[in-house]
Formats: C-alpha cells, sequence, structure tokens
C-alpha cells in the first residue's frame, strides 16, 4: 500500500515515475545533442562520405534494435523495468567521453554500435514503465512529457555544443569528453526517483505469440514501416543547412529550432490526441514531414530551412510520444514491454535501408532526391492512415486497464 501510495504522487500533475523518466532522458539527451548536434561536422572532418555518415548511423541502429524487443519482452516476463534503464542509461554514459579519443569514422561506428546497444535496452522497457503508470488515460500526455523532455535536452545539448565552439572553435572533442557529466547525472535520477511498481507472478506476460496481439497492431507497423523507409538519419538536414551556408558553428543553433518547438507542442499535441484520437493526429504529422522533406528538396534559402527546422518540430511533437501512444493502446498492459519492443526494433531495423537509400542518392545524384523520396513515402503513410482510420480499425484511446 504504502509503494502505491508513493507511486501515485504527482509532480506538476505527473506520476512521480513519469516526470523522473523524463527527468533522466533529459540529462542524457542534452548529454547525446552534444555529441550529435556536432558529429557529422566532425566525421566530415575526419574524412567520412556523405554515404559512410548515413551508413553509420543506420547500421548502429540497425544492428541495435533486436535488443529493444528483446528487453522489452525479458522486462514482461519478469515484470521489472528499472534495471533495464539502469543498465541502457549507464552505457550511454561511458560511451560519451571515449568520442575524444577517436581517430576515424570506424572507431565511430564502434561507438555508436556499443551507445546504440545501451539505448536498445533501455527503450522498450522504458515505454512500458511510462505506459503502466498512466493514471486517467493520459497516456498521450505522460509520452507528451516524455517528447518534451527529450526534446528539452534536445535544447541545452546543442546549446551548450555551440558556446563550446564559439569558444574553442572546432574542438569537437572537448566537447565528447564533458557530454558524459549530465549523462551520469540521469542515472542517479533513475536510482533514486523511480519506483518500481511489482506485478503479480500470474499477470506477467510468459510466452510470445504473434496472436497476442491484434490485428490492427501489426497493420499499423506496416504503415510505420513505409513511412520510416523515407525518414533517414537527422544528419542529412545537418549537411544539407550547411551547404546552403549555415556556418558550422550555427548548426547545432538550427538544429535547435527544431527541439524548441517540439518542447512546446508535444504535451498540448499529446493531450489533443487523448480527446479526439491519435490517428488523426498522425495523418497530420505525417503530411508535415512530406512539406517539410519536400521543402529541403527545393530550398536554396537559409531562412527557409530555418522555417522548415521549425515545421519538423511539430512534425515531431505530432508522431513520436504519439505512436508510442497508440501502439500502447492496443496492447494489454502486461504485453506493453514486448509490443513497444518490437515497434522501437521495427524503426531502428528500417533506419538502416532508409539511411542508405538517403546516403546513396545524396552522393550518386544530387542533394535534393533524398528529400523528395523521404516527401513520398510520408504521403503514402499519410493516406495508408487515412484508410486505417476510416475501414473500422480506429482506435479509441483508453482509460486504465
Amino acid at each position: 500500500m504504502a509503494q502505491k501510495r508513493r507511486l501515485k504522487k504527482r509532480i506538476f500533475g505527473f506520476n512521480r515515475n513519469i516526470f523522473f523518466t523524463g527527468l533522466s532522458s533529459f540529462l542524457t539527451d542534452t548529454s547525446v545533442k552534444m555529441v550529435y548536434s556536432v558529429m557529422p561536422m566532425f566525421l566530415l572532418s575526419i574524412g567520412a562520405s556523405k554515404t559512410s555518415l548515413s551508413l553509420i548511423e543506420g547500421i548502429a541502429e540497425s544492428t541495435a534494435s533486436l535488443v529493444k524487443s528483446l528487453s522489452g519482452f525479458w522486462s514482461d516476463k519478469i515484470g521489472k523495468n528499472k534495471p533495464f534503464m539502469l543498465i541502457g542509461y549507464g552505457v550511454s554514459a561511458l560511451i560519451m567521453p571515449l568520442y575524444t579519443f577517436v581517430a576515424s569514422p570506424m572507431q565511430v561506428l564502434y561507438l555508436r554500435f556499443v551507445e546504440r546497444v545501451g539505448k536498445g535496452i533501455r527503450t522498450a522497457p522504458r515505454d512500458s514503465l511510462i505506459a503502466g503508470s498512466v493514471t486517467n488515460g493520459e497516456t498521450g500526455k505522460s509520452f507528451g512529457l516524455q517528447k518534451a523532455m527529450d526534446n528539452s535536452g534536445a535544447i541545452a545539448g546543442p546549446l551548450i555544443a555551440f558556446a563550446m565552439l564559439s569558444v574553442f572553435v572546432d574542438n569537437y572533442r572537448l566537447i565528447f569528453l564533458l557530454a558524459g557529466i549530465p549523462a551520469f547525472l540521469g542515472i542517479f535520477v533513475i536510482l533514486f526517483g523511480i519506483k518500481e511498481a511489482k506485478r503479480s507472478q500470474e499477470s506477467l506476460f510468459k510466452k510470445f505469440h504473434f496472436n497476442d496481439f491484434p490485428k490492427r497492431y501489426y497493420l499499423f507497423l506496416i504503415i510505420v514501416f513505409i513511412f520510416t523507409l523515407g525518414n533517414s538519419t537527422d544528419a542529412l538536414l545537418l549537411v544539407k543547412a550547411n551547404e546552403i551556408g549555415v556556418k558550422v558553428a550555427f548548426i547545432p543553433l538550427v538544429y535547435l529550432v527544431t527541439s524548441i518547438v517540439s518542447v512546446l507542442l508535444a504535451i498540448p499535441i499529446g493531450t489533443l490526441s487523448d480527446k479526439i484520437g491519435r490517428e488523426k493526429i498522425l495523418v497530420a504529422g505525417y503530411l508535415i514531414y512530406a512539406i517539410v522533406y519536400y521543402g529541403f528538396g527545393i530550398t536554396n534559402s537559409v531562412g527557409a530551412i530555418v522555417a522548415l527546422f521549425a515545421l519538423y518540430g511539430l512534425y515531431s511533437a505530432a508522431t513520436d510520444g504519439i505512436q508510442k501512444a497508440f501502439v500502447s493502446d492496443m496492447i494489454d498492459k502486461n504485453k506493453q514491454g514486448t509490443g513497444l519492443g518490437i515497434y522501437n526494433a521495427l524503426l531502428g531495423i528500417t533506419l538502416l535501408p532508409a539511411s542508405i537509400i538517403a546516403g546513396l542518392l545524396y552522393d550518386n545524384i544530387n542533394s535534393q532526391v533524398p528529400f523528395y523520396f523521404g516527401a513520398a513515402t510520408a504521403f503514402i503513410s499519410a493516406i495508408l492512415m487515412l484508410f486505417f482510420m476510416y475501414s473500422g480499425h480506429q482506435t479509441t484511446p483508453q482509460k486504465d486497464k
């Protein structure tokens, strides 16, 4: 009873587990985005091509994606999420400072792979913890907070990177060295802020069967696959901005625009999805993505690039957390780790062909074609989501199960 009372305590209107999960994500994302906002320029400075830049991101995400589904299933099996979060966030905290010592793109790939394995270990159990801690049917709002905290870290990280590059010109390695500090702070938040909510042995998910999940879940995964096939690494957006005329030192600030917009809108849009349904929000999000990528393909204006990065933040707020909330709506609580793990694994696995396609198109045809391809897959996904919504598969946001 005491534990239940603690779990019901709310901080700024959110369950304490949801709040502290968001805080740990904020700290870790600050660390990751300090590195990620300058990594494309760093890789190019040590001899990487556009194709190898995309390939590094794609391989790292995809080869670690199996871990996402396995960790989700295992957390459902033992009824615990916190140990997976500690291990996963701990791996990221250890890896960040090691980028300081790399001398080749291949070494970046090795470290990126290990860091993504850490993300794979923590992602599904973390999302399962959020879904399992939701009260009053506020799934969209809760995942909106998670997205907002992620992107708050994505604001802090590039700002710190920009400040450091302004003082220590082209000193990427110093940024990498200091990036581990906020990530280690995130581990302490998990240790002392998050309380494991134990589940009865009878309710645990013992064995996986495909028919444990509804058909609409698999139909939605098909739509996500098509969309993600054109959703390659954001590194190409940063490279495109640099080629159009945004100076290297200002690249983190351009990316910052996306994060600011997403932070401001993630919780309101998540709350709106709790009221009107996820499908309508997702259709809008996919269409916005199509507009953004088409814009990246046709523009040569720095001002337009900044506006597109702002619109990209609106897309992010309308899709990332909403898709996770939508998956949670379709799955019983004792299977949410597994279902979210499969979803996250699909995203990571699809990023490999998506990144290869985008990189090859960028290097071998021109800088416009990969963005046109992404716009096309997003538009197709929006149409398919409309069919999904009006063909008897519409899902109503669930109250507590």
